[in-house]
């Protein structure tokens, strides 16, 4: 896999069937977790001992989400579970418009005087890419094989799929299921940012809390 770490959840997330995001909201949970871990796995941020996130690099990535992300780290000193909910919706958008100049996504503007709609139109260009993803990441998890020779970007992309409760890669019985598995797959994210990797491991209870009442499935 050669996107980082948000732009391939992204892809994750999406269902090629209904050309949608299977669920927008949960999706920006997702994002946001998978572009802190992008950021931690560079060495660009860090967890200090009281837990908080710190800016430990801050030249530019090359990536604007990731820039705007280390942006905003840089204003305040949060836990890792507070940042996955702040501003989710930028960096959704931010992602989106991130694919499309990469030619992934076809990317339409809302009308301003057209009917109001909940989001922007989108479609993917090529949908095998997400749908290979998918399998793949599934079958980490599902599979026999040791989760140790999972690259580190497949690891936490199943372990974002079976906290984030993505119904579209993983049921509820294959989290059951292989829920050693799944937990392998988060360790190798705590092994670069523990608090990181406790905070998706709560994930869904998170996404639950912040909106209310999500279907957790």
């Amino acid at each position: 896999m050669n996107r980082p770490l948000h732009l391939a959840a992204y892809l994750l997330a999406f269902d090629t069937q209904a050309g949608a995001l299977q669920d927008r909201a949960r999706a920006g949970f997702l994002l946001r977790a998978a572009a802190l871990a992008e950021l931690a796995h560079r060495g660009a941020a860090v967890e200090d001992a009281d837990g908080r996130v710190r800016v430990a690099e801050a030249g530019p990535t090359g990536d604007a989400v990731l820039d705007a992300l280390l942006a905003e780290l840089g204003t305040a000193a949060r836990t890792w579970k507070s940042w996955i909910k702040r501003d989710r919706d930028d960096t959704l958008e931010a992602v989106e418009q991130r694919l499309a100049v990469l030619g992934v996504l076809t990317v339409t503007d809302r009308d301003p005087y057209g009917p109001v709609v909940p989001q922007r139109a989108v479609a993917m260009t090529d949908p095998r890419e997400a749908l290979d993803l998918q399998a793949r990441i599934a079958e980490l998890v599902r599979g026999s094989g040791p989760v140790g020779g999972a690259s580190f970007a497949e690891a936490v992309l199943a372990a974002l799929a079976a906290h984030g409760h993505l119904r579209l890669v993983l049921a509820r019985q294959d989290r059951r299921a292989h829920a050693g598995r799944v937990a392998a797959c988060t360790d190798r994210l705590g092994a670069e940012a523990p608090g990181l990797a406790r905070a998706v491991a709560g994930l869904n209870l998170t996404m639950v809390a912040a909106q209310g009442g999500m279907g957790g499935g």
